[in-house]
């Protein structure tokens, strides 16, 4: 596995870098969580529904930074689906009197659980696919070449 800050990918990388089994399991669940817990509390904050679909996929805007190289877009993709960032953002709505910024914070929380659901996690500078709950997307074999059978005679 490369070391987070490398931009290389060594050519035996394999789909069991990051996190494996039962820990990445307990780990998707908590996206899952997290996700419905964001859902309920934007259901009690007496939300938009249309706003909440319209500002769902907001977050994913950082994957634009990939445009800049794998480095670059792996940065921005941890800034934008880190809980850090939610979090702060909640605490600026609630010492504010903002429940906007409240609201904007579940909004932003749900997205990042719906992720990580998915296995979408945190991102490493060897290539989007290179996440801390292991690689996303399928891995192709090699397809082999149908062989002719011949008749028998």
């Amino acid at each position: 596995m490369t070391h987070p800050t490398t931009s290389q990918t060594p050519a035996n990388m394999t789909d069991n870098t990051g996190v494996r089994g039962g820990p990445r399991y307990l780990l998707r669940i908590e996206g899952l969580l997290a996700l419905g817990l964001s859902v309920l509390a934007y259901s009690h904050l007496d939300g938009s529904w249309a706003w909440f679909a319209a500002l769902f996929l907001m977050p994913d805007l950082v994957l634009l930074g990939y445009l800049g190289g794998p480095r670059l877009g792996a940065a921005l993709y941890n800034i934008g689906h880190s809980f850090i960032g939610p979090a702060l953002l909640a605490g600026a709505g609630w010492s504010f009197g903002a429940p906007a910024l409240l609201l904007g914070a579940v909004i932003w929380t749900a997205h990042i659980g719906f992720d990580r659901a998915l296995g979408y996690g945190m991102k490493y500078a060897s290539g989007f696919r290179d996440t801390h709950l292991g690689r996303v997307g399928r891995t192709h074999a090699p397809t082999a070449m149908p062989t002719a059978t011949l008749p028998q005679s």
